[in-house]
């Protein structure tokens, strides 16, 4: 008999018990002699019998071993940022030590109508005992609606502030605050900043005062709010279309190539930062000597070598693990209170006095 065919059955027969004695081996509980279960073991041992399918024992428990991972963005778009994939990376790994696998689920079917919300069918369906909604859940987010009606307890992360569930967030305004008394110290008065997307519907473009009531997304208001607190009101505000190089690219332009350009650009992740860069560069600037660019999230990016961008760093994999441990507690009956991770100002290469 291949090991590979051996069953429960089997292992009971070699230890002279019952299949339901042997099962009772394997689960740990229940009334069982220490002999007895010593004897079962021992034979699965001998027959090269790992311990009853995962699946049989999911089904017993009434629990499936998967935690959700709800994406509110395209995959292809999120797994191109860093920032995505280290979190990704924390959370995984926490929940992985406990046993538990994870369905990566994107939030919205892809529809035609760019206006249509439309859960994903697999919200609905796909067995999960747990779900996170990692990037950003906005107010009219289809998903958290929808697992918190099944009863699938939810951990949120960078969620808006009225959202019912437990949140991990990192100090956003603060630390932007921090970045907007950098460039006040090196003399800089003229700031423009390029955002993160407003809400789902993505766009790229100056923001005005209509645009700017739609804002829903909370990291984006917090890093604004927080360079407002430093005392700094932005000569321009341009929105990114995604947290990419090549949208800060785009929008580095529309905020640099102006008649009376600002002379510091504060982009609201790094990746955008570097995209401004890059658009400086492409309009003949120097930087930091013509304009001075920072970023926010502390990503390490060799490739912008020699320069290393002044930036915000927040503490990703930490965000990921936490998020994870709001899993364990949610799934062992607890009731964990949302936390705000700390942030940390890194002064880099990009960041000057500015000229005259």
């Amino acid at each position: 008999m291949g090991h590979s065919r051996t069953t429960l059955a089997d292992v009971a027969a070699a230890a002279g018990v019952s299949v339901s004695t042997a099962s009772l081996a394997f689960s740990g509980s229940g009334p069982i002699a220490d002999d007895t279960r010593a004897r079962v073991l021992a034979a699965a041992a001998e027959l090269g019998y790992s311990g009853p399918n995962p699946l049989g024992r999911s089904l017993r428990s009434g629990r499936s071993g998967i935690a959700g991972v709800v994406i509110g963005d395209q995959l292809r778009r999120s797994f191109r940022d860093p920032v995505s994939v280290q979190v990704l990376d924390g959370l995984v790994s926490t929940l992985g030590r406990q046993g538990l696998g994870v369905l990566l689920v994107a939030s919205e079917a892809q529809v035609d109508d760019e206006d249509a919300i439309v859960p994903s069918p697999l919200l609905e369906s796909a067995a999960m005992d747990a779900a996170v909604v990692i990037w950003g859940a906005h107010r009219d987010d289809p998903s958290l609606a929808v697992l918190q009606r099944r009863g699938v307890p939810v951990v949120v992360g960078e969620g808006p502030s009225s959202v019912d569930a437990p949140v991990v967030g990192i100090d956003d305004r603060g630390g932007s605050a921090a970045l907007g008394r950098h460039l006040l110290e090196l003399g800089h008065h003229r700031v423009a900043t390029v955002t993160l997307p407003f809400d789902r519907r993505r766009r790229c473009g100056p923001v005005d005062a209509a645009r700017m009531e739609q804002l829903d997304w909370t990291p984006t208001r917090h890093r604004l709010a927080g360079l407002r607190d430093a005392g700094i009101d932005p000569v321009a505000v341009v929105e990114a279309d995604a947290s990419l190089v090549e949208a800060g690219q785009a929008a580095g332009r529309l905020a640099l190539d102006v008649a009376d350009p600002p002379t510091a650009v504060v982009a609201q992740s790094d990746l955008l930062a570097a995209g401004v860069l890059i658009a400086a560069r492409d309009l003949g600037l120097r930087v930091p000597d013509d304009v001075s660019v920072a970023g926010f999230d502390g990503l390490d990016l060799p490739w912008l070598a020699p320069d290393v961008l002044t930036t915000v760093a927040q503490p990703l994999a930490a965000k990921g693990e936490a998020m994870g441990q709001m899993v364990l507690e949610l799934l062992a009956g607890g009731s964990p209170a949302s936390v705000t991770l700390d942030v940390e100002l890194r002064p880099g290469t990009t960041t000057g006095p500015p000229r005259g």
